[in-house]
């Protein structure tokens, strides 16, 4: 038995992929996430910092040193919970106001770091990182405005956190939908293989359970199902036609065999012409049937399909018609049609021919003389309708059903020529052109219609 693990499946693949994937993606998106939110913090932290030495700036331009300091003291208690630290120095370098050390008065953006006062904020951390921007004022002193970043680098440790967990999350759901997807998919498809080997064991009326993982698969069932139909069809026909020939073709040759043992026993020089001349009359018409039923198989197998073109109907059955007229007055009936002129459908010539050759045929050969035969041709709603049609003594309608199966011949006809295989031959033409035959009562008589279809315009 044929088996696949599930982490080894297409469908187990397939969801790694899409994991990866995800994954991927996710990192992307929480990379620009956190860059994006670090630049709009870093922003709005440098925006409020500049503001701070601006307005302190402007202040020590207009007032003396004291009004200063004051300002600075002022602002350091005011601002303490939103963690901005101030620093004022002389321009010696002297501490004159503010939380942060003269250690760090510099002109311009940078980094500090310093030993923090309260363990207990910060999640314990021993140091703390600020952002500072140092101005030099008019007496030239140096103001320092710092802001703490600390809130910010949690942020930032935060998102890449997250990002870490949910990639992994992601992974993990993916990898368990995999095996699970997977897991179901091999079930099912191992249904269709146990289908698949009690076909290939001879079980020609199993068929594939549908897949159900999507439309595709089971549209694929579907379709395989058909082609078994067909399949199981046409190796019925052919078990039908062994039987058939096995049945139908006894007769002719048990006589023909007689026919030639007493040829042979015959004393030498009595064998005469006509006894010879019969023989092979009943070997052409064995062969006469073989070639029938071969060409019946071809069409059954869908043999012809490619010569099917845009055919003008109304002159192909106008040009039969004329060559079975005399035929028919020989066997004195009446041929007469009714064509209408123009029309087209997509056909094999050579095959409607043939059909309709055997059709014209039988109604000449089967029915009495003096019938009257007619012929159709004309568009309906249902599409191009072919008709022949007489007023013979036609078919049983409990056997119309079965005058389409090979060597099959109504009681009335047997001791008429033919092997019973003229209206076999008409129904494969027409499953080869997807047309219909309907046979009906032509009171009296016996109505035969090929329905074709329109050629869409």
């Amino acid at each position: 038995m044929w088996n696949l693990s599930p982490l080894r499946s297409g469908a187990f693949r397939f969801a790694l992929m899409v994991a990866a994937v995800f994954a991927l993606g996710t990192v992307a998106v929480a990379i620009m996430v956190e860059h994006a939110v670090s630049n709009y913090a870093s922003e709005a932290a440098t925006d409020s910092v500049s503001a701070e030495v601006a307005v302190l700036k402007d202040e020590a331009s207009v007032s003396v040193r004291s009004q200063t300091i004051k300002s600075v003291v002022r602002r350091e208690n005011a601002v303490r919970e939103h963690q901005l630290r101030y620093l004022l120095v002389d321009k010696g370098g002297r501490y004159l106001a503010g939380s942060l050390p003269a250690s760090v008065a510099r002109v311009g953006w940078h980094r500090v770091t310093l030993p923090n006062r309260d363990t207990n904020t910060d999640d314990g951390a021993a140091t703390i990182s600020l952002m500072a921007l140092g101005a030099r004022l008019q007496d030239g002193g140096v103001l320092v405005v710092a802001s703490d970043t600390s809130d910010l680098d949690e942020l930032r440790s935060g998102l890449r956190i997250f990002t870490a967990g949910f990639g992994i999350v992601i992974t993990l759901l993916a990898l368990a939908g995999g095996f699970i997807v997977g897991t179901m998919f091999l079930r099912r498809l191992d249904q269709v293989n146990r289908s698949v080997e009690r076909i290939m064991q001879g079980s020609f009326t199993e068929r594939l359970p549908a897949i159900g993982m999507s439309v595709e698969f089971d549209h694929l069932s579907t379709n395989l199902n058909h082609m078994l139909d067909r399949i199981e069809a046409l190796m019925e026909g052919m078990r039908q036609v062994s039987t058939d020939i096995a049945h139908d073709l006894r007769t002719p040759l048990t006589r023909l065999r007689q026919r030639l043992e007493v040829m042979k026993d015959a004393p030498p020089g009595t064998v005469s012409q006509d006894q010879i001349d019969a023989a092979l009359v009943q070997t052409d018409q064995i062969l006469a049937i073989f070639r029938a039923v071969m060409r019946i198989g071809s069409l059954e197998a869908g043999a012809g399909r490619q010569r099917i073109v845009e055919t003008d109907l109304s002159e192909l059955v106008g040009r039969l018609v004329a060559a079975y007229r005399p035929v028919a007055d020989d066997a004195e009936h009446l041929l007469v049609d009714d064509i209408e002129p123009g029309v087209f459908a997509r056909a094999d010539p050579e095959m409607l021919a043939q059909a309709l050759t055997n059709l014209i045929e039988n109604a000449i050969f089967h029915t009495p003389a003096k019938c009257t035969i007619s012929v159709g041709l004309a568009l309906s709603p249902e599409g191009v309708s072919l008709v022949v049609a007489d007023n013979g003594p036609g078919i049983p309608e409990r056997e119309r059903d079965h005058v389409m199966k090979r060597f099959y011949r109504v009681d009335g006809s047997r001791g008429s020529p033919g092997a019973g295989l003229g209206l076999s031959l008409v129904a494969a033409v027409a499953a080869i052109h997807d047309a219909k035959v309907l046979l009906s009562d032509n009171h009296p008589g016996l109505r035969v219609e090929i329905i074709l279809a329109k050629i869409s315009e």
